[in-house]
């Protein structure tokens, strides 16, 4: 799994595969998209997440820039 954080678009995208590429991408709620290659969960998008995560939660995470 990989995570990376684009703070200048405040969006997080968490990453099950690293082979796959998404063919299809599913809006879950507001601002968490879902993509699949198939039905296998490939990655998870999550926009706005300053709103979703208080900074020092976001600084705690191992992340890899974007």
């Amino acid at each position: 799994m990989k995570i990376t954080y684009d703070p200048v678009s405040d969006a997080m995208y968490i990453y099950f595969s690293k082979k796959r590429k998404s063919a299809r991408t599913e809006e879950v709620s507001e601002d968490i998209l879902v993509d699949y290659a198939g039905k296998e969960l490939v990655g998870i998008e999550i926009l706005n997440v300053s709103q979703k995560l208080p900074k020092r939660e976001l600084d705690r995470v191992a992340l890899t820039p974007a």
